[in-house]
């Protein structure tokens, strides 16, 4: 006869959860850096402003009270430089301060805790602030026969940049994108080598950053090659700093690369490839930034060309998307969460289906990501109508078809059958049951499923009942 209780591993398919995109802001990233990276950063002035630019206005205000202090500020002091009503604002900066090492904690006469800038901090935002230190460049570069002005600057970046994109999208206008650049998709998750042919394909993450800002787009991408720097054989510390020193550079100007490490060369050319920055030939001695390196580490990096581009996307009420574009690009994007219907040359014509939107879901975009993408690129004729710029209807047919996705939570457990009584049925599922492991029964088959993790326990307490039954 077969044994009273038979359990079965249930397969069930894993929770399927939408995984965002860590784009980490500056401090963010400062902080997963190890103290000693940290420290040697604080040896450029550069990067001592860039840090304390981002700082939150209180922290801003505590640093420059305390750069010409020569001894430790008593914590409760510090703390006396704003009203109660802040405290949680004050705690806060308290925390990123010390986290990134700004300043450090410091007895005073008396044995009380207080405040002191970091030594290599202090001197080198002293540096930024008053002038000093040694210049960026010393070499005087000649006039370039040549100038490249910002509107050239502006197409080159954007032009470089959705190289990038236009290969993630498998469009073909993808020429151009280098084996680096695939590598660093690659290493970031945003791309797959493909299990038959090994061809790199778009990930559930490279839908997202598909449909993230331009800024956000090249702040993740240029984290994620930082990652890499160290494997490269490149100094991280030398990296980091030389980008801090772009987001301080003016547009138009062009820069010497003499005094440069052969490390630091490569590196300016694999941003060359990235669209940060311009260089006519790679052994010239010149270079331009764009708007891309411009205050990347504070986000403020649209091309200008984005900057005064007006939005584009037009959504009735009845789920059409009008697209008055003529980019390739913009209308690949589209067609991420639409079925294309029409493309004419400055027009492209789509509608919302479940269909469509249910396959986006399946990729790992958001009915959030998608509503937020046709919000920011609104046409303004939509904008000028005032709120809501999308149509409601709309809006949350998009947020339903995403729920109805939602209704099931798969949950792996382990199945009992085959019961020979009803009462050595209940027994198991009443002490499942006290035990909070029992998910689910059906007492007219003699069948119930617990945890995986219950499973165990369980099995241990239906081995001694049997053998104190027999």
């Amino acid at each position: 006869m077969a044994d009273a209780s038979s359990s079965k591993q249930v397969k069930t398919a894993p929770i399927l959860k939408t995984k965002n995109l860590q784009c980490k802001n500056l401090h963010d990233y400062l902080k997963t850096l190890p103290s000693d990276i940290l420290d040697k950063l604080y040896n450029h002035p550069a990067t001592c402003l860039a840090v304390y630019r981002e700082l939150p206005e209180i922290g801003r205000h505590y640093v420059i009270r305390i750069l010409f202090v020569e001894q430790p500020v008593p914590q409760a002091v510090v703390a006396s430089w704003v009203s109660q009503a802040y405290a949680k604002e004050h705690a806060a900066v308290v925390k990123i301060l010390s986290d990134l090492r700004v300043w450090q904690e410091a007895a005073i006469p008396g044995g009380l805790p207080g405040w002191i800038l970091n030594v290599t901090f202090k001197k080198n935002m002293k540096i930024a602030l008053l002038g000093g230190g040694k210049p960026w460049s010393v070499a005087q570069l000649e006039a370039d026969s040549k100038p490249r002005d910002v509107p050239y600057l502006d197409g080159y970046a954007a032009e470089r940049w959705e190289c990038v994109l236009h290969y993630m999208v498998g469009s073909q206008q993808q020429e151009g994108i280098s084996a680096d650049a695939v590598r660093i998709l690659l290493h970031a998750g945003l791309m797959k080598r493909d299990e038959e042919d090994g061809s790199p394909v778009i990930t559930r993450e490279g839908f997202q950053f598909l449909l993230l800002d331009t800024p956000s787009q090249v702040w993740y991408f240029i984290l994620q090659y930082l990652d890499t720097v160290q494997a490269r054989g490149l100094d991280l510390v030398e990296c980091l700093a030389f980008l801090f020193q772009l987001s301080f550079s003016t547009m138009g100007k062009d820069y010497s690369t003499e005094g440069m490490s052969e490390g630091l060369l490569i590196f300016l050319q694999h941003l060359r490839e990235f669209g940060l920055l311009y260089q006519r030939k790679r052994k010239a001695g010149r270079f331009y930034p764009t708007r891309l390196a411009l205050n990347i580490v504070s986000g403020q990096n649209k091309p200008q060309s984005e900057l005064n581009r007006d939005g584009y996307i037009v959504v009735e009420t009845n789920f059409r998307v009008y697209a008055y574009t003529d980019s390739n690009l913009q209308v690949a994007l589209l067609g991420l969460f639409c079925e294309l219907m029409y493309r004419f040359s400055n027009l492209a014509v789509g509608i919302l289906t479940r269909e469509s939107v249910r396959q986006a879901l399946r990729s790992g975009i958001t009915a959030e990501q998608i509503v937020g993408f046709l919000r920011l690129h609104a046409h303004p004729r939509m904008v000028a109508t005032g709120p809501p710029v999308l149509p409601p209807t709309v809006v949350d047919q998009v947020k339903l078809w995403e729920n109805e996705r939602n209704r099931f939570t798969y949950t792996e457990g382990v199945l009992y059958s085959q019961f020979l009584s009803q009462v050595d049925f209940e027994v198991l599922r009443d002490h499942a049951q006290e035990q909070g492991v029992l998910t689910w029964q059906n007492p007219a088959r003699r069948t119930m499923v617990v945890t995986k993790a219950g499973h165990d326990d369980v099995k241990r307490f239906w081995k001694r009942y049997s053998k104190g039954g027999g």
